[in-house]
């Protein structure tokens, strides 16, 4: 039997579900890890759509493919797939290709630490991975800048009226928003509904009404939404809830206010957070900071020094948290598949923009045996 496509991969989570692709996939042009993010995104996003959609996949699945560097200081690369972009960073995801390069030996394992460096879009990331008994107990990345590009802003928000926002990178442009703003919410699993509804409102609101620009990083806007709030936790100092958009968000369209919520307690997100903190004075450099997600799942961030991006005021965060294996599959696409993009539905997923769901079938063929 032959296939259009068969993938190997890995999948995995950190509360999150993310998903490591480790083979099947041809050799993508680019002298860089970017540039071959940017060249898939332009003639191949249909693995992206056929990993992340159904029926392999679900609304807030994450998938990665790695491929073999391009940086010299590097040991091996990684491309971030998600439901409405690619992005050039994302913490749980570096935790999760760390943990299957090295649990699969595809990287080998140096017990009880063992140093990577690996080539994100982004650029280098420097990984330690705390290492027992052949597993990666825990992974601690060095992450890309973090700064914040907006402090205390107020934006005008459809139902919700005026809400005070922070916007930041962390290795994406987030809108941090706190939860105090919106009384009788609480970030736990039951609420996730509401959650990810007023969190795409003000997604959507801030990309209107806030304008940002990485200076390495052109065109890359406001993607993600953040709520944070209190933890009942001992220890930890925040609890978060990220929503991270299955479809493009319209204001004047309320069906597409849905999103999908990051299981994990989302790296970029705690740096992001982390910048937001320093910026307002209330987070000094090498202070832990525990933060949660809506899974109770905790990450463990720290700034450990000062820089500049352009002409922001920059923090290096160092993010730690762990990650594990759920499965080892090959996805398969057969050549007479009607769906070879897979598809969405609106029972689940934000509309698409899509009529139909692109079906190419010949009716001839469709006959009693």
């Amino acid at each position: 039997m032959s296939f259009k496509r068969m993938i190997h991969a890995v999948d995995t989570h950190s509360g999150e579900p993310m998903r490591v692709i480790t083979g099947g996939v041809p050799h993508i042009p680019g002298d860089s890890v970017y540039e071959q993010m940017r060249w898939l995104e332009q003639h191949d996003d249909g693995l992206r759509k056929l990993m992340l959609r159904e029926p392999r996949g679900f609304p807030p699945l994450c998938c990665n493919l790695v491929v073999p560097p391009k940086h010299p200081d590097a040991d091996a690369g990684f491309i971030i797939m998600e439901q409405v972009e690619y992005p050039v960073m994302s913490g749980g995801n570096t935790i999760s290709v760390a943990t299957v390069l090295l649990e699969t030996g595809m990287l080998p394992m140096q017990e009880p630490v063992t140093e990577i460096t690996l080539e994100s879009p982004a650029g280098l990331i420097g990984v330690r991975a705390r290492c027992e008994n052949g597993r990666v107990t825990a992974a601690t990345f060095t992450n890309v800048p973090a700064f914040a590009a907006y402090l205390d802003a107020v934006i005008e928000v459809p139902e919700l009226g005026k809400v005070t926002v922070d916007v930041a990178w962390g290795g994406m442009f987030y809108v941090i928003a706190d939860l105090e703003q919106f009384p009788g919410l609480e970030l736990v699993p039951d609420r996730g509904k509401e959650i990810t509804r007023l969190s795409t409102m003000i997604l959507g609101a801030a990309q209107q009404q806030l304008p940002v620009s990485h200076p390495d990083y052109p065109g890359i806007g406001i993607t993600i939404a953040q709520l944070s709030g209190p933890s009942t936790t001992e220890g930890v100092h925040r609890r978060n809830a990220v929503t991270l958009a299955s479809a493009p968000i319209d204001l004047e369209d309320p069906s597409t206010w849905v999103g999908g919520l990051d299981r994990c307690a989302c790296g970029t997100g705690t740096s992001a957070k982390m910048a937001v903190l320093h910026a307002k004075g209330l987070l000094p450099l090498h202070q832990p900071y525990h933060h949660e997600g809506i899974t109770g799942v905790v990450y463990t961030g720290e700034l450990v020094g000062e820089t500049k991006i352009g002409d922001f005021p920059a923090v290096v965060p160092e993010v730690t948290g762990t990650s594990w294996i759920t499965a080892y599959s090959q996805y398969v696409l057969q050549h007479d598949d009607p769906f070879p993009e897979g598809f969405t539905l609106g029972d689940i997923w934000a509309p698409q923009g899509e009529s139909d769901l692109g079906l190419d079938v010949d009716l001839a063929d469709i006959k009693p045996v």
